[in-house]
């Protein structure tokens, strides 16, 4: 029960937040970006810190449910359910089928495949001149649900993102608890052993893949909304670099450490931004001591306490 002390903490702070001084409409915008972010990032923890997959084309898995979005917007589908079912299978689909070569490979290989199939992705969305190309696409409105516009309103929005990330935060969690998550931690550690053992650890991260594909399409198609507008960029290495780090800078030990990474890198750049129009200067030089002095990340802040 201890362990979900912090998580449980952070939900109801997130929840709170509208009412405690985050009501206006661009710090509610700000919110509901960080949390679908951190949502990715979540996914993107299952890989790294569940299966010990580093991926630098996780970003492809949020731009695929983006467009999808966009797609469908052409095409005048609306409805969230039906957008949301296609951006989840469209991305868990692309991830498992290049899954099935990347996953193959370990290490800076891998790395580097993702790398490559996520350029690729990229480069596609920049031709698709149907939907606005390099300029990208501005969304006639957002999804809607059941027929209504609910989702315009900002503050069922935050709590539709709030439910999702919670949602996905338990999934993640409960899944690296079971016999599934127990033989991919085994895998990561030694292959070779889990395959004397019986278990074929690719089939196993090949699942694993599809799934954090899955839950970036999610994401994509909920940031979609959030922005009502989709760009390449949405699938630039760049993103997954991103996502990366703040998985990183959380902590790779819990999916907590992704939530809270993704939440820390949006509010302090958004913080840093409206100070001076070179925060990156400093927002860099802040990233890179967190890393050095924070071996646990920030969801290891309070063990350090402990220790003393």
């Amino acid at each position: 029960m201890r362990s979900w002390l912090g998580p449980l903490l952070l939900l109801a702070l997130l929840a709170a937040a509208p009412f405690i001084g985050f009501g206006q409409g661009w710090a509610m915008t700000l919110l509901a970006r960080a949390m679908i972010l951190a949502m990715a990032a979540v996914s993107l923890w299952l890989l790294v810190g569940g299966a010990g997959m580093v991926s630098l084309g996780h970003a492809a898995m949020l731009g695929i449910g983006a467009y999808a979005v966009v797609i469908l917007d052409d095409a005048r589908v609306t409805e969230g359910l039906v957008v949301a079912a296609v951006a989840i299978g469209a991305a868990a689909r692309f991830a498992l089928l290049t899954g099935a070569v990347a996953v193959r490979t370990s290490g800076v290989h891998f790395i580097m495949i993702t790398l490559a199939f996520g350029q690729m992705a990229f480069f596609t969305a920049s031709s698709l001149a149907a939907y606005g190309g390099d300029d990208g696409y501005t969304l006639y409105a957002r999804n809607t649900f059941a027929g209504t516009g609910w989702m315009e309103d900002r503050v069922a929005f935050h709590f539709l993102c709030l439910g999702l990330l919670a949602a996905v935060y338990i999934k993640c969690r409960v899944l690296m608890a079971s016999r599934f998550g127990r033989v991919l931690r085994a895998a990561r550690e030694n292959p070779l052993r889990a395959q004397a053992l019986g278990f074929a650890p690719y089939r196993y991260q090949l699942t694993a893949y599809a799934i954090a594909g899955g839950i970036g399409g999610l994401a994509g198609m909920l940031l979609a909304n959030a922005t009502e507008f989709v760009a390449p960029s949405f699938l630039a290495w760049q993103r997954s670099g991103d996502l990366l780090f703040m998985v990183i800078l959380g902590g790779v030990a819990s999916p907590l450490g992704a939530v809270i990474g993704a939440l820390s890198i949006v509010l302090v750049e958004e913080w840093l931004a409206e100070l001076t129009t070179h925060w990156r200067m400093i927002f860099g030089p802040l990233l890179i001591l967190a890393v050095l002095f924070l071996r646990g990340g920030l969801a290891g802040i309070p063990a350090m306490f402990r220790r003393g």
